[in-house]
């Protein structure tokens, strides 16, 4: 079992992973709104951003869709047209009784060489109930790619390349195995000069294990390799129905498929599928070092984040990996903290704790935090850091709580401390007191909360013990109050080490998630941008420090 992993997370690693991208076409399957010319032209510039060179841009039929127009406006814009793709039938039409009408070129390949497009995808089926297979054989299937092929590179380029797409791949590798290989074998023995692209596949339902469609995506990789066809491409694209769609993604790229075909995001046909953004990041935290150095992997979180929102009008999912809000909440745990090989997926998208400022902040620190909120400035010194500091002090004597790390916060203790505000600052402020009405609100209304787990040990004074804290507010955020990394969550917020949690801690971060979000509107929204925002990486912060003083000691 051990050999096979580590088997399988080489593959991973050594996978080059070739991206045909679908989101102008995927995430508007079973959606409730389609694209407009400007979703279609956001969705374009995600991708490239990202730097995927491959890009499905139409489906063709017989009317005139936004993609249409769409592909005219990438003409006009002078796109460069070698790399997108399109869809078409193998076969346009079958007469009632199962047979093929042939005698038509597919509407999806004229319309190819009407737009300019070159490079086409051909879909085809093993195991359709209304097509008669003993007309429709497998020799008769290979035929007519033989004669797709040289109509493409006579009609749409000598270089043009395709694709053909196993429509039902499971049930036909299930059901029609030796169809389905005898299809791939003559197609694989063909001249190289006149081979296609590769094949394409997928599982449009996702009712099959990884481990099937890794085997059947083997069996198939091994026909290619056999005809000394190694650099034929073989794409898969995995449905979501039972959770297993990421999983089984990977397991094709281990078992021989050289890409994949999907959306940045899941968002697509039935229950969506496994998106690029989530299989790149999975082959990144095995140590693939091939797409880091072929796409703008940073970015995928971003772009898929963006493309989910054009589509469907909502940020993706909370729980949503990779690119959910809080899909970075598991590497602010403290589980592999002291495990310097872990991969980290916050700090591979750039985000970072945010710098807490407390007394006991160097002058060093003051400076920085404030240079990176409001640019550099003459007033931003050793002088006025120190007067911070004091004043801060000045706080915890007079039991003033306030939080410090938001840009609010700064500039209010800054302006406190003697310093000029700064047109920055001024801004900031100003934006705050607009809603602080409402955070008021939202304050009283976490409050209330507290209040009801605070009298529950008989004795109102605005101290939890940690299980009441863990119940009220924490559970969502760790999954195990017995859990060590909980517990030590638990202390690194308990600053006086008396095993209660205080009101005024807690609300420091409230105050602070009101004002670096002043768009939060919800009491839900307050204490999950502060669990996910402020205290999770401060949890984390403190667990960081007491760990490097054990080593030291």
């Amino acid at each position: 079992m051990a050999g096979k992993k580590l088997s399988t997370r080489e593959s991973l690693k050594n996978n080059k992973c070739f991206i045909l991208d679908n989101s102008l076409r995927e995430s508007t399957v079973g959606q409730l709104r389609g694209h407009t010319l400007e979703n279609k032209w956001k969705i374009y510039n995600e991708i490239k951003k990202v730097g995927i060179e491959n890009i499905i841009v139409a489906s063709f039929n017989h009317m005139t869709r936004v993609g249409d127009v769409f592909i005219e406006e990438l003409k006009q814009k002078g796109e460069d047209f070698n790399m997108f793709w399109a869809f078409s039938e193998l076969v346009e039409s079958f007469d009632p009784d199962g047979r093929p009408n042939i005698n038509e070129v597919p509407v999806g390949l004229r319309k190819c060489k009407q737009m300019g497009i070159k490079n086409v995808i051909i879909e085809f089926d093993l195991v359709y109930p209304s097509i008669d297979y003993n007309i429709f054989t497998t020799k008769f299937i290979t035929d007519l790619m033989v004669e797709r092929l040289k109509w493409a590179r006579e009609h749409l380029a000598p270089d043009s390349k395709i694709l053909f797409n196993f429509r039902d791949f499971p049930k036909a590798m299930a059901m029609k195995q030796k169809d389905a290989l005898n299809i791939v074998k003559t197609i694989a023995n063909l001249a190289k000069t006149t081979r296609p692209f590769g094949f394409i596949y997928e599982d449009p339902f996702g009712n099959w294990l990884p481990n099937e469609i890794g085997e059947f995506t083997a069996i198939v990789r091994n026909e290619m390799n056999n005809a000394d066809w190694k650099e034929g491409h073989l794409l898969s694209h995995i449905h979501e129905q039972y959770s297993l769609a990421d999983s089984t993604q990977l397991e094709c790229l281990a078992n021989g498929a050289t890409g994949i075909w999907a959306s940045l995001c899941k968002v697509g046909a039935f229950l969506g599928h496994a998106s690029s953004s989530v299989t790149l990041m999975n082959l990144i935290r095995f140590g693939n070092k091939q797409v880091l150095n072929q796409y703008n992997c940073t970015y995928l979180r971003t772009a898929a984040q963006v493309v989910t929102e054009i589509t469907t009008g909502i940020r993706p999912d909370n729980m949503q990996p990779v690119y959910g809000d809080r899909a970075l909440d598991a590497v602010f745990g403290v589980d592999a903290i002291g495990d310097d090989k872990e991969f980290n997926m916050a700090k591979f998208f750039g985000v970072e704790p945010v710098m807490r400022i407390t007394p006991l902040a160097s002058a060093g620190m003051i400076i920085k935090r404030l240079t990176k909120l409001f640019g550099e400035n003459s007033q931003f010194n050793e002088s006025i850091a120190l007067n911070m500091k004091k004043k801060m002090l000045e706080d915890l004597k007079n039991n003033r709580k306030e939080e410090y790390m938001s840009p609010v916060g700064l500039a209010m203790l800054f302006d406190r401390s003697g310093g000029k505000l700064t047109p920055e600052m001024c801004t900031v402020i100003t934006q705050v007191e607009v809603t602080e009405a409402h955070h008021k609100i939202l304050m009283k209304e976490v409050k209330e909360e507290w209040d009801e787990w605070d009298i529950r040990d008989g004795v109102q004074d605005d101290k939890v013990n940690y299980d009441a804290f863990y119940n009220g507010f924490m559970s969502a955020y760790f999954s195990c109050y017995r859990c060590e990394e909980t517990t030590k969550a638990l202390k690194a917020l308990d600053m006086d080490a008396n095993g209660q949690i205080d009101w005024n801690e807690f609300a420091l971060y409230l105050k602070w998630a009101l004002r670096q979000y002043p768009e939060i509107d919800t009491r839900d929204k307050l204490i999950d941008v502060a669990f996910r925002k402020g205290l999770i990486p401060a949890m984390q912060d403190e667990i960081i420090q007491s760990s490097a003083k054990y080593k030291t000691n």
